[in-house]
């Protein structure tokens, strides 16, 4: 298949677009290089510069490349920032969603893959989280996700479009060349990565109270590669005629802690990792942790790389020749 990547110079963008390349589908990477990193891009994917909010150049590339299906992974994703500065949110991640649904029904592509949030769920009456409990959004960022999930539903009744929500929980570690470079850094593993390498006095720990098993917050994470192979497995069912839906992605598992998380690291990194602990955050559950039983059950998805240890000596392994370059 011929495939646009929106985002596809940022973090999940570039490893999906290897994974794509890797099977064999042909690949055109599209960002606005906002966030995203030139060399991030495979070099079997040509790069595009354009904005999801440009119609015009969205449809024209769609039209040029005689493109089949879209995995869209272009937007804004930090919580803090969606809730001191909602108008760009919206903008960005709904008008912009939107935006690129009009250019791929002028240009007649009918199948997409949308890359979702577990922050769709708020604050989950109960745990692991399944894909039918009811989404209640506790911030703009969540509320976006949301938005788009349901216009690409109704788009698809209006219009025939087929499409895939996947909502993430923690995407972490890294492929052989490409992993994390976010600036702010605001997720958990490279924040405590940083720390190891020297470039943080300690990592902060919001809230050693809650109840769970050492009282910090359980989170689920998922290796990135195995996100790449939920996008790919989901892309390929809908050449193949399934008619969309939304599934989790997750480790499957009980999640791990912030000690967990740090302990391992620590571990792995031969480094000691100082910690500071500070109150809890408004709105931190206890535990975030995913069902994935649906896409395990029709798309044949699991997570391959589940243990902590793999996920955060990968992140590592590509940090130290990022330092080396």
């Amino acid at each position: 298949m011929r495939v646009l990547v929106t985002g596809g110079a940022g973090y999940i963008g570039s490893v999906v677009s290897e994974e794509l390349t890797a099977r064999g589908h042909a690949v055109v990477a599209y960002d606005n290089l906002a966030r995203g990193h030139r060399d991030a891009v495979p070099e079997a994917a040509p790069l595009v510069i354009g904005d999801v909010l440009d119609a015009a150049t969205l449809t024209a590339e769609l039209r040029e490349h005689r493109i089949d299906g879209v995995v869209h992974l272009a937007g804004l994703s930090l919580v803090g920032e969606s809730v001191t500065d909602p108008a760009r949110y919206y903008r960005v991640n709904v008008v912009g969603g939107l935006t690129l649904l009009d250019a791929m029904r002028d240009a007649g592509v009918g199948l997409l893959v949308f890359s979702s949030s577990a922050a769709v769920y708020g604050e989950p009456a109960k745990q692991p989280i399944e894909e039918d409990d009811p989404p209640a959004p506790t911030n703009p960022y969540g509320e976006t996700k949301l938005a788009v999930e349901r216009a690409i539903r109704w788009y698809g009744r209006a219009f025939g479009l087929r499409g895939v929500s996947l909502r993430y929980f923690n995407a972490a570690g890294a492929s052989a060349q490409r992993g994390e470079r976010h600036d702010p850094e605001t997720h958990l593993i490279p924040i405590v990565l940083d720390a190891a390498a020297g470039r943080r006095d300690a990592v902060t720990i919001y809230g050693e109270d809650y109840p769970t098993r050492d009282g910090t917050c359980v989170r689920d994470y998922v290796h990135v590669l195995d996100l790449a192979d939920a996008h790919v497995r989901a892309l390929d069912a809908l050449a193949a005629g399934a008619p969309g839906g939304v599934y989790n992605l997750g480790c499957g598992g009980e999640g791990y802690t912030v000690r967990e998380v740090i302990e391992t690291a620590a571990a792995v990194t031969g480094r000691r990792i100082a910690t500071r602990v500070g109150g809890r955050r408004p709105g931190d559950p206890a535990t975030l942790v995913a069902a994935t039983g649906r896409i395990t059950r029709e798309l044949g998805w699991r997570a391959q790389r589940q243990d902590l240890r793999e996920i955060i000596s990968s992140a590592w392994q590509y940090e130290l020749k990022r330092v080396e370059r």
